[in-house]
């Protein structure tokens, strides 16, 4: 029998102190990694936004404004760096944080790694045109409108998540096609060459940064048959020779560890290599 690899989370973390779609302390999210076992996890709170427009409904909708979120994102900073400390000889704790892809997003990215120094950052993009299109499928649509049907928005996505990559170099790059969420159709729609020829391009980016992919099981979470990346993008991802690392994506202590056995045995089908690669 196979030896099991070591548990890791690239993408964990997000927690009901600092994010307001998420549930239970970041303290208890950590001893639950702890708990199962992890040998470390990368916390990854989202950033904040620059202005008020950008910020999440689920935060607008709790009073905070952006110069809140942004004081809030600097006490979990601090707060991370204290539990990363208390269990140092429990379990490795790297301090980092999630982007989006607003406009905007080029200067203020690199603003907020700057000010923070943070481990490292997840390259994310969960908006198209401003709009956030993970959170239904009337956000889909309303994103999805906004250039034209979802073909296009699956241009949009990964050409702003291409832009995204060169600009901001992350070390990990969130979900890699996520733009699928609410597509029925997205194994064929991946395939279709314009869409194709954009992940392959994205891929080939990764792979001169040398930046690790998320392997993302909250999408079992969400009810969807295989992780972020589906399986034909892991098995280019894996021909180039780029690193895929599991990430829980956790937004509460019942999320974390959450689909790892499945996750682990998609990848032992691909020929993933199980020995991780660590961002930092």
């Amino acid at each position: 029998m196979a030896s099991s690899p070591a548990r890791v989370s690239v993408h964990g973390g997000h927690s009901g102190e600092f994010c307001g779609h998420a549930e239970d302390s970041l303290e208890d999210i950590i001893r639950a990694y702890i708990a199962h076992g992890y040998a470390w996890v990368g916390i990854t709170e989202h950033m904040p936004p620059n202005r008020d427009a950008l910020s999440y409904p689920d935060e607008l909708a709790s009073g905070l404004n952006a110069v809140d979120q942004q004081a809030r994102f600097a006490e979990y900073m601090a707060a991370c760096r204290r539990l990363r400390d208390k269990y140092a000889s429990q379990i490795r704790v790297l301090v980092a944080f999630e982007t989006e892809g607003y406009s905007g997003y080029e200067s203020w990215v690199p603003a907020m790694r700057e000010a923070h120094e943070p481990d490292y950052i997840v390259g994310s993009v969960h908006q198209i045109n401003d709009e956030l299109f993970d959170g239904s499928p009337e956000w889909y649509r309303a994103a999805a409108d906004t250039v034209g049907g979802v073909d296009e928005l699956y241009c949009a996505y990964f050409d702003r998540q291409y832009e995204m990559i060169t600009k901001l170099r992350p070390e990990v790059i969130g979900h890699f096609d996520l733009v699928r969420i609410f597509d029925p159709d997205y194994r064929a729609r991946l395939i279709k060459p314009f869409v194709w020829d954009r992940v392959v391009r994205n891929l080939e980016a990764i792979l001169d940064l040398g930046s690790i992919l998320d392997y993302n099981l909250a999408a079992l979470k969400k009810g969807q048959t295989e992780p972020y990346v589906s399986r034909p993008v892991l098995e280019q991802a894996l021909k180039m020779g780029i690193a895929v690392v599991p990430g829980d994506d956790s937004h509460s202590v019942g999320n974390v560890d959450r689909h790892w056995d499945e996750g682990i045995r998609f990848l032992r089908e691909a020929g993933c290599d199980l020995n991780w690669k660590c961002p930092a």
